[in-house]
């Protein structure tokens, strides 16, 4: 008996059918469990989801009825990509299948290799069109914290008054993490607008570098810990204020204070991108595994 894929529209029914497997590798895990736990919480204090498709979750279940795969498709940007955990290569083909017979055109699929791949070509059989991987990005789990050398000034929370400064910044990252890529095409992610980034401050999930002048000149969002593991990111500093180590110390803060706090503490990079890899293997980012932002075209 094939692999059954069961679709589900409420995260918190997601959470409970995937929590044993969500806990089993809460570091892959990461953008799965933490964007649905946030969406729990923004339904129940009544928040709309940002987006003007219809959202889902996927639960992959063997014979016996145990969960072994996972997905969603909550993306609030084109081209919608669902992000996908491991699953059977025959379940990764039926879900193409499923979409497929659905109407549902994926214009993209993100998460974890071989799956994501296997769904992009079985996709591109069924419709005639080619895929590509846009992206090979990197997980990366923090072993023992190096303190980096810290320039003057002072990793902070951010503060409410800072909201446009940092949607700006949010904004021009993708743009700016490609071109150090050597990408022309900006790194595609979700969008901020000034009540949800208004929400991220409150919470304390962006944090910044203030200068000795006492000037914001850098910042890092960071997520709250879902099933103990916290993800770093993205992580933004303009281009006239580079080199001078503001991203290391604000990444080393943050995490310190994480790792105070019992979690574990990971983040992406771009593969191509040699500047990020090569600082936050300095700070003691350890990588975990490789993963890919596919396009459909």
């Amino acid at each position: 008996m094939p692999p059954a894929l069961q679709f589900l529209d409420d995260p918190g029914d997601f959470l409970a059918a995937a929590a044993e497997l969500l806990a089993s590798a809460p570091v892959e895990s990461t953008v799965v469990a933490g964007v649905t736990d946030r969406m729990v919480r923004e339904a129940a204090a009544g928040i709309q989801p940002g987006r003007n498709v219809p959202s889902w979750w996927l639960v992959v279940r063997d014979e016996a009825g145990v969960v072994v795969g996972a997905g969603m498709s909550t993306a609030p940007f084109a081209p919608y990509p669902p992000y996908l955990l491991p699953m059977p290569e025959e379940a990764a083909r039926a879900l193409a299948r499923t979409l497929h017979g659905r109407g549902e055109v994926l214009g993209g699929v993100n998460g974890a290799l071989p799956t994501v791949e296997v769904v992009a070509a079985e996709t591109a059989r069924l419709t005639g069109a080619s895929y590509r991987v846009a992206e090979r990005v990197r997980l990366h789990e923090l072993g023992e914290l190096v303190e980096p050398v810290a320039p003057p000034g002072r990793a902070r929370p951010a503060r409410a008054a800072e909201v446009d400064l940092l949607l700006s910044w949010h904004a021009a990252f993708g743009r700016d993490a490609a071109q150090q890529a050597g990408s022309d095409e900006p790194h595609a992610g979700p969008e901020e607008d000034h009540d949800s980034m208004l929400r991220r401050i409150a919470e304390g999930s962006v944090w910044v570098w203030e200068d000795e002048s006492g000037q914001a000149v850098h910042f890092s969002g960071v997520s709250r810990p879902a099933y103990g593991v916290a993800r770093i990111g993205p992580v933004y500093t303009p281009g006239d204020r580079r080199g001078r180590g503001y991203a290391g110390a604000t990444v080393a803060a943050a995490s310190r204070v994480l790792l105070d706090q019992g979690a574990r503490v990971c983040l992406f990079t771009d593969q191509a991108n040699p500047v990020s890899n090569a600082l936050y293997e300095r700070l003691g980012f350890r990588p975990v595994v490789d993963m890919a932002n596919v396009l459909i075209e």
